[in-house]
């Protein structure tokens, strides 16, 4: 009886038959002992599915019961009396099954290695159906993706609708073939995202990683069934290496690591905008490397030229030139003929046409169909031409193929014109600037010179060598000191190579100076790089103030500034990397503000009164922030708040205590109303920003974009009019405040109060603040009413929202 019982929890390691089953929490255990099968609970969810996963459950690759969830830990899954595999809940309703119809009773599962969940006839061991050939999110190895070419039938990838909800989200993957060529797609809803490029019988010639070295590479083609097929297979000494498509739209490559026994991702389908789909319309093509990103190609030009200035490409690009041919058809004579000009190393555009001939034909049957816009010859797939428009074509740096497209011959004509003149306009102006240089330096002091060495030398101390470089700056940058803190400067070439050539990967976020890029240099320190945007509204004032201010500070709350670079148009800051990003990424993140509790919320308000003290009185200059606001508030690896942004900083001289400016500069939401209405700031606006900074980390709600359809008030006013009520406490999550906490939390809304009265007078000094958080001022005054409350209705200020994406700069002219 022993050896029977034993016998059968074996069988149950990896079986289901007619009478065994497995109940949540039990599982299943491939035989290669790597794949289980059971049921799990995604990160932040209660519910139940039944699933598959490598090794741990973090890392699902399939998922049965994806769009009806369990509710309860009851569910089964068995052998139906029909021979189907099935879920049942606890109340013994089927909420998923195999779905194989007319099949025998005598049937059993089985997961074999792989992750593969089979059900087979029990007496002649035939395969009814397997989950590996009905994925859900994820591409495991020996995965056949399939077309059938009678009914068009596809196995599709569909994302996850979220990280924590299995069901079918707005994403799928499948493959096209048509005309002869094989791509892989992903699809939103029933648009395009993204294109792999043709897939020449071993890789898909658009990944930059698929080189002809690329591990065993993907089998396809047709399977002699009537079915299209693709799959790949895993290298020998790779574990585990799947495709997975994620909730936001992108095909990761994923490969375990077996030492922090976790994914991690080795390739990705969106590294940079070029590969959302047709993103520069038709005619035109696409390079991550230049800016803009979109441009037409030779002989083409904007179809809409205003709005392509406004970096919207959509509208694609248009012929310059009529070609001969079409003028022949209408009738006009002309001697010259269209040529076709090459374009290397690219992703091919969508919709071509495979021919089986050699490339000399395929160029001759091109330019022979004046209906023929371009062609291209790739090993394994042979020839490719168009006739119609030329969609999504991406520059790549490795891998890709040639492609020619067709140019009228004055096009062609135009190069060796256009070099002539080019290369005549550059001796000339090479030798104007030799000129002009040898006059410069026989006029250059020894002082300036000292200067030039500073700058060669690749770090800089003095303020005059930074702008001689630099060739601008403003008189409002600085005071009348000449120094600088030691400075470093970037070469441009190196902090692309840190940030991998500014991947979309490595983005941190976007701000009104432009995005911020995370990088590792070589010698392994983390630094965050904010790149600015041609589409800025910041220039090269901001960037010189946002230096100069940084270079004379050092305090454990301002974030610190490593160096600089400046190439040609580039312009760039690198800073120390915060690993915890922005304030703003976690209070207003219902599923991260949890992680800050009251203690850390209380140290955070308090580092950044201190930074503003800093600013205030402390440091060697007099600084006046003037766009402090919870973006802008940088968190490191303990949590501890770093000031950040400095371009609109202003700094006091002498006795020096406000000032006032026709360019009113920074966000509303934060504005002080003398500063915002009148252009006067001072000490007293960076208080009334820091009172606003403390209400949204204590309620945790935005005041630039709170709504409040019965009073129409803004967050100030609301948090003003509960705290008239004595009922404040109601505005705070009591998983966050402990109750024995609450009169330090009354104590800080009572100081937030303070800081945003109407009157500048009225509000506390940065020196004051840091008494009353400290406690060393026994009793606070009663608050004024708060500016902004009210006149929402009356004189609403333009959209109290941070410009197109709340982090930006917004500026006005002062009244």
């Amino acid at each position: 009886m022993l050896f029977l019982y034993l016998l059968q929890v074996s069988i149950a390691l990896d079986t289901i038959t007619s009478s065994q089953f497995i109940k949540d929490p039990d599982t299943l255990l491939s035989k290669d002992g790597n794949y289980s099968l059971g049921f799990f609970s995604p990160e932040n969810s209660t519910n139940r599915y039944v699933g598959i996963w490598w090794k741990s459950r973090s890392t699902n690759v399939w998922v049965a019961n994806r769009n009806k969830p369990l509710n309860d830990s009851n569910g089964i899954v068995k052998i139906s009396e029909d021979g189907n595999l099935v879920v049942l809940n606890g109340q013994k309703q089927v909420i998923w099954s195999s779905n194989v119809s007319n099949i025998a009773s005598n049937t059993t599962s089985q997961f074999l290695d792989f992750g593969n969940l089979v059900l087979m006839e029990s007496t002649t061991g035939n395969t009814l159906w397997n989950s590996i050939q009905h994925p859900s999110d994820t591409l495991l190895p020996g995965t056949k993706l399939s077309m059938s070419k009678r009914t068009g039938e596809k196995i599709i990838l569909r994302s996850w609708k979220s990280p924590s909800d299995p069901s079918v989200g707005s994403f799928s993957a499948s493959f096209v073939e048509s005309r002869n060529i094989i791509q892989v797609f992903i699809w939103n809803e029933n648009q395009p995202y993204w294109r792999s490029g043709p897939y020449n019988g071993r890789v898909l010639t658009r990944i930059d990683t698929m080189t002809a070295t690329y591990f065993k590479g993907f089998e396809g083609g047709d399977d002699g069934n009537g079915n299209i097929i693709i799959y790949y297979t895993i290298p020998d000494g790779l574990d585990f290496l799947i495709y997975n498509l994620n909730s936001q739209g992108n095909l990761d490559e994923t490969l375990w690591d077996d030492n922090k026994k976790e994914l991690q991702v080795t390739w990705t389908s969106r590294k940079s905008d070029c590969d959302v789909y047709g993103i520069c319309g038709a005619f035109a093509s696409c390079s991550s490397l230049s800016i803009p990103i979109c441009s037409c190609l030779k002989g083409f030009e904007p179809r809409n030229i205003q709005e392509w200035n406004r970096n919207n490409w959509t509208g694609g690009c248009v012929r310059r030139t009529p070609l001969q041919c079409e003028r022949v058809i209408n009738k006009t004579t002309t001697t010259k003929k269209d040529g076709f000009f090459k374009l290397q190393a690219v992703k091919v555009p969508d919709f071509a046409e495979g021919l089986a001939v050699t490339p000399d034909i395929c160029r001759s049957l091109c330019l022979e169909n004046c209906s023929c816009t371009a062609y291209s010859n790739g090993a394994g797939i042979g020839c490719m031409s168009w006739t119609g428009n030329l969609i999504d074509i991406k520059h790549l740096q490795t891998g890709g193929l040639d492609l020619y497209f067709r140019v009228a011959h004055e096009d062609l004509d135009s190069r060796g014109n256009k070099t002539i003149i080019i290369t005549i306009s550059a001796i000339i102006g090479t030798l104007t600037i030799s000129i002009c240089a040898y006059i410069m330096w026989r006029r250059t002091s020894k002082n300036t010179a000292k200067l030039w060495h500073s700058i060669k030398s690749k770090r800089v101390t003095d303020i005059k060598a930074f702008r001689l470089f630099y060739k601008g700056g403003t008189s409002e940058v600085h005071t009348s000191g000449d120094t600088i803190d030691e400075l470093l400067l970037f070469d441009f070439e190196k902090l692309a190579t840190a940030t991998n050539n500014f991947d979309l990967s490595n983005k941190l976020g976007q701000g009104g100076f432009g995005p911020v890029y995370k990088g590792k240099l070589q010698d392994g320190q983390e630094i965050a790089v904010k790149r600015l945007s041609r589409a800025s509204g910041q220039g090269l004032e901001e960037f010189m103030n946002e230096v100069v201010v940084l270079c004379k500070l050092q305090h454990r709350n301002l974030v610190r500034l490593l160096g600089c670079c400046v190439d040609g148009d580039e312009k760039m800051l690198m800073y120390e990397y915060m690993p915890n990003k922005s304030l703003d990424a976690l209070i207003f993140d219902p599923s991260k503000s949890k992680l800050l509790d009251w203690r850390t919320r209380y140290s955070i308000i308090e580092g950044i009164a201190r930074g503003l003290l800093y600013l205030h009185r402390d440091s060697r200059l007099r600084i006046i922030h003037r766009d402090l606001k919870v973006s802008n508030i940088l968190l490191d690896e303990a949590l501890n708040p770093k000031i950040s942004d400095f371009g609109m900083a202003r700094i006091f001289g002498g006795r020096e205590d406000h000032a006032n400016t026709n360019r009113v500069v920074g966000t509303y939401g934060y504005m002080s109303p003398e500063y915002a209405m009148e252009g006067l700031f001072s000490e007293k606006s960076d208080v009334f920003s820091f009172g606003v900074l403390i209400l949204e980390i204590i309620i945790g709600r935005r005041n630039s974009s709170f709504y409040d359809n019965e009073l129409a008030l803004n967050l100030l006013g609301f948090v003003w009019i509960h705290w008239r009520e004595d009922n404040i406490l109601l505005l705070l999550e009591p998983e966050i405040y402990d109750h024995n906490d609450h009169k330090n939390i009354l104590r800080c809304i009572h100081i937030g109060l303070l800081c945003v009265q109407e009157s500048a007078v009225d509000r506390p000094t940065m020196a004051a603040v840091i008494s009353m958080l400290n406690g060393e001022v026994a009793s606070l005054p009663p608050p004024n009413e708060p500016a902004f409350i009210l006149r929402q209705n009356i004189n609403p200020l333009p959209e109290e929202k941070e410009s197109i994406n709340k982090v930006s700069i917004t500026e006005v002219s002062g009244r």
